[in-house]
């Protein structure tokens, strides 16, 4: 199983691109949303992959963070959720704003997402809305491993070596799991946590631990 891939971009398609690895061409498809966010032809940048196998395609799909491919790999899960159709939906939302959507039950979001119809949208989030809050807690968790593309640059040649990976710090992610972990120590359900976390981070997506927490706890206490 080829899990990631690091090299330079020698091409850019409409849907995906050809990363040159040690001299090895990878076709690799993403989503508009991550195609965006890569550097250009000629520049180096890596990728974690889902390879799909089947009897006459092999294809290989890239994702920038380990919790944008672990919702690839469960949105796929769902009767109906192709390659394409999870792509869509990672490329429209991202893996935050679908960890918030499915969390909230707001099939329709999902629905925005190219080829993604309201019946189909639905079950996506009566069938994920469970599993969302781990997915949301990974994100703090696993650190820097999940962080945006980390982009490569060449190192000098003295160093002896051809690149070097140069990750930027989690703070969302980082406020978003530990404000999780916080609610669920003071007995709050995953689910319930997740949603005061997801609504917090709607309303102030810059808000630090602290802030999300607070906003989290407000949103959870009792009415009237």
């Amino acid at each position: 199983m080829i899990g990631r891939l690091a090299g330079r971009i020698d091409y850019r398609g409409l849907d995906h691109v050809l990363l040159d690895v040690n001299g090895v061409g990878y076709v690799v498809y993403v989503s508009e949303r991550t195609l965006m966010e890569l550097p250009g032809t000629g520049e180096f940048a890596a990728l974690y992959t889902d390879l799909v196998v089947r009897e006459d395609l092999l294809q290989l799909f890239g994702f920038p963070s380990l919790q944008e491919k672990e919702w690839h790999r469960l949105l796929t899960s769902v009767q109906g959720i192709g390659a394409k159709a999870s792509m869509a939906i990672l490329g429209a939302l991202g893996p935050d704003g679908t960890s918030r959507a499915i969390t909230l039950g707001d099939w329709s979001a999902i629905r925005a997402a190219p080829g993604v119809g309201p019946k189909l949208a639905q079950r996506v989030v009566n069938e994920l809305k469970d599993k969302a809050p781990a997915i949301m807690a990974m994100a703090g968790s696993l650190g820097q491993v999940i962080e945006p593309i980390p982009t490569l640059t060449q190192a000098p040649a003295s160093a002896g070596a051809a690149a070097q990976l140069k990750p930027a710090p989690p703070p969302r992610a980082a406020a978003q799991s530990e404000a999780l972990s916080a609610l669920t120590n003071l007995g709050y359900q995953p689910g319930e946590a997740a949603a005061a976390v997801a609504r917090a981070l709607t309303d102030e997506p810059d808000a630090d631990t602290s802030d999300v927490i607070r906003a989290a706890l407000k949103s959870l206490a009792p009415k009237g």
